[in-house]
């Protein structure tokens, strides 16, 4: 089974306020700057000044199916995207794809956002299966899930090109789940698909890399025999372009989402992908800030107890590869960007309904 979502539960909600609340956390300042967003998920900074942040939404009424982690989702359009400024916060882009459980919780739908110029914003819609499987179930509008849009428009079609292409050879599942725009193209991670893929600027869609399996032990949970191994897939959940040109991206690991295996990869394009750090748990975001690597954990202490222990944490990689927590007073967060010795983090990315916030993080 490729694992390209979570299944968590007992995940409190919390109430959403306005007034930035301040607090100390791994020694950092954290000072929320927007709330009542539901599922927000990859963020970043526009042209216009404004921080952008994409909402996976709360699902809708139907039609229901089976979800990718067991269970039914729903379908409905709450997904949207959010400006947030110093002055207020508004949804700019509303009405997209969203699938989740009844209760709104583990929603699929907008997953990262990112801009290329005044007039090129990226959204990802995710997935979660296969794409000639989930899509065929679900009204016109669902069609759009697994899509890249500019500016709300459908462009690339990610989990086509898994369903065409399957690059990684497993099973036919796609999520795409983070973009990097750029001049020439973006590139994309796709989650499901454990592969990173590049759409050219004639909308061609070709792999930069795939990111294969490790055998491990199989937990306890699994019900195996002691000993018994199995193959645990990469899951990457993150890319961004590095200081040297060179993309970098973040893994969260599939089940049994082992606590210190995930890791971050370098990518040259036309060369093999390596790792150039690890031992982090269930990344969901990474980024740079004055060159040096900061890595976002959606849980600190491992997915498979996400539901007792729901937090996160974000870590400052130094140039030794040595990690130092910067903050941990985060819940099951869901995006990272940086600019200029801040970070802000989409918080509380997997809960229910309208609990979700951005903070805002003094490096």
């Amino acid at each position: 089974m490729r694992t390209t979502r979570v299944l968590v539960t007992a995940v409190t909600a919390f109430a959403a306020v306005l007034i930035p609340v301040t607090a100390e956390a791994g020694g950092a300042q954290q000072t929320t700057i927007a709330s009542g967003l539901n599922a927000p998920r990859g963020l970043a900074f526009a042209p216009d000044g404004g921080l952008y942040v994409a909402e996976a939404g709360t699902g809708g009424p139907g039609p229901c199916i089976p979800g990718p982690e067991g269970g039914n989702v729903c379908f409905g359009t709450s997904g949207s995207v959010t400006r947030i400024s110093d002055l207020d916060q508004k949804r700019v882009l509303t009405g997209l794809p969203s699938l989740a459980a009844p209760d709104g919780s583990n929603a699929i739908g907008p997953s990262d956002v990112a801009f290329q110029g005044k007039g090129g914003m990226y959204v990802t819609l995710g997935l979660g299966g296969d794409p000639n499987a989930v899509r065929p179930q679900l009204p016109p509008a669902g069609q759009q899930l697994g899509w890249l849009l500019r500016n709300g428009k459908p462009v690339t079609d990610i989990a086509g090109y898994e369903a065409a292409a399957n690059p990684d050879g497993g099973a036919v599942d796609s999520n795409p789940n983070s973009v990097a725009a750029l001049p020439g193209g973006r590139a994309v991670a796709d989650a499901g698909g454990n592969d990173l893929l590049w759409i050219a600027a004639n909308g061609k869609i070709s792999t930069l890399a795939t990111f294969p399996d490790r055998l491990v032990e199989a937990p306890p949970e699994a019900g195996l025999p002691p000993g018994t191994k199995i193959p645990m897939q990469a899951v990457p959940t993150s890319v961004v372009r590095g200081p040297d040109g060179a993309f970098y991206v973040g893994e969260l690991t599939g089940f049994p989402f082992l606590k210190g295996a995930a890791r971050v990869w370098r990518v040259v394009p036309g060369q093999a992908p390596k790792v150039y750090a690890e031992g982090f748990t269930n990344i969901i975001d990474i980024g740079f800030d004055h060159g040096t690597l900061y890595v976002l954990e959606i849980a600190r202490n491992g997915l498979l107890g996400a539901g007792t222990d729901p937090s996160g944490a974000l870590l400052r990689v130094d140039r030794h590869g040595k990690q130092h927590l910067v903050s941990k007073d985060l819940t099951l967060p869901g995006g990272l960007t940086l600019d200029d010795g801040k970070a802000y983090v989409s918080d509380c990315g997997a809960c229910p309904g309208p609990a979700g916030s951005v903070v805002r993080i003094r490096l």
